[in-house]
């Protein structure tokens, strides 16, 4: 959803505590779980869809760090290279809760994340089996937030300054019907790494950290019925930067390994999902101060699936819809 949210609660942990220059992955890690990205929707349908998260790391004063990400694709009747076009937008938000030591005040904070605008191009090669591209961009027109630290206030997730371009390669196989195995990896490019945000704030933050990053989420899920239930993982790592620059000399990595399941249900109308995932790898970082902070995390996610349209009215959609393509 964001770049990244492993880095956003690290920000956000204390204001006593604030680290140095930290990014990750532009698309949250684990949000395309559960979804059969790789296999194109059936024509003509539009499928809206909404996935929230909340996580925590186990840390002592690890803030909540929650995610809400929207989306809607339309299944159009179009075609490129035997591709179905399956156009996409998304805006997800973001939010935080401080947990911080007394006599530190807690914080909430909300905030819009940049917007998602792109396009899927999946394939179904017979069998059950499927592949799709997805190539679009975030648009750096969202809401920096603050937690207050600092000169004009520090970004609670600075890398939303830049633009980013997004590649999606997803494979899946559904099977029968009774399947939705697929692995889907994400390649994330900065188009400015030394973005700056607008106006005054911009100009008294000055160049924000920014890096290319790679994600990779993976769903093992057998349907009994109307209900699903199966293993998750999600993986993912920024990419290495130019330590020659400054601005990246005390920039640390990100990354995670996370190991969940997914339960579901198809109400028939909707459908209903929800996964737990934990840590079993994290980058650790270092404070200010310079102490190790550890960073694994136990996320819980949440997602309804809603089909909004479909030629012929009344009909139920199926498959489960595309990849989920906004920052987490």
């Amino acid at each position: 959803m964001c770049r990244s949210w492993t880095a956003i609660g690290t920000v956000a942990a204390s204001l006593m505590t604030a680290t140095v220059a930290q990014a990750a992955s532009v698309t949250r890690p684990g949000e395309q779980v559960g979804l059969s990205g790789g296999y194109p929707l059936p024509e003509g349908v539009v499928i809206a869809v909404d996935t929230f998260s909340v996580g925590r790391a186990d840390r002592p004063n690890a803030s909540d760090v929650i995610g809400n990400i929207p989306f809607l694709v339309w299944a159009s009747p179009y075609k490129i290279l035997g591709a179905r076009i399956q156009p996409i937008v998304s805006q997800p938000t973001g939010f935080i809760h401080t947990r911080n030591p007394a006599p530190l005040p807690d914080r909430n904070v909300s905030f819009l994340y940049n917007p998602f605008i792109g396009s899927v191009f999946a394939w179904d090669l017979g069998r059950g089996f499927g592949v799709s591209y997805l190539l679009g961009a975030y648009l750096p027109f969202g809401d920096r937030g603050s937690l207050g630290l600092g000169f004009a206030g520090t970004p609670i997730a600075p890398q939303i300054a830049s633009a980013t371009i997004r590649q999606s390669f997803t494979a899946t196989y559904v099977g029968d019907g009774s399947y939705n195995i697929t692995a889907a990896l994400t390649y994330g490019l900065t188009a400015d790494p030394r973005a700056r945000f607008g106006g005054l704030v911009g100009q008294a933050l000055g160049p924000q950290a920014q890096a290319d990053s790679l994600n990779l989420d993976l769903t093992m899920v057998k349907k009994f019925g109307k209900f699903e239930i199966g293993p998750i993982a999600y993986m993912s790592t920024d990419l290495p930067v130019n330590r020659g620059d400054p601005l990246y000399r005390t920039y640390q990595r990100a990354g995670q390994i996370a190991v969940g399941g997914l339960v579901g249900y198809n109400f028939g109308r909707f459908s209903l999902q929800a996964y737990v995932a934990r840590d079993v790898v994290a980058r650790d970082t270092l404070t200010r101060a310079g102490l190790r902070q550890r960073n694994e995390e136990t996320r819980g996610w949440f997602r309804l699936i809603l089909p909004l349209y479909a030629p012929g009215a009344g009909q139920a959609v199926a498959p489960p819809p595309g990849p989920l393509v906004t920052k987490s």
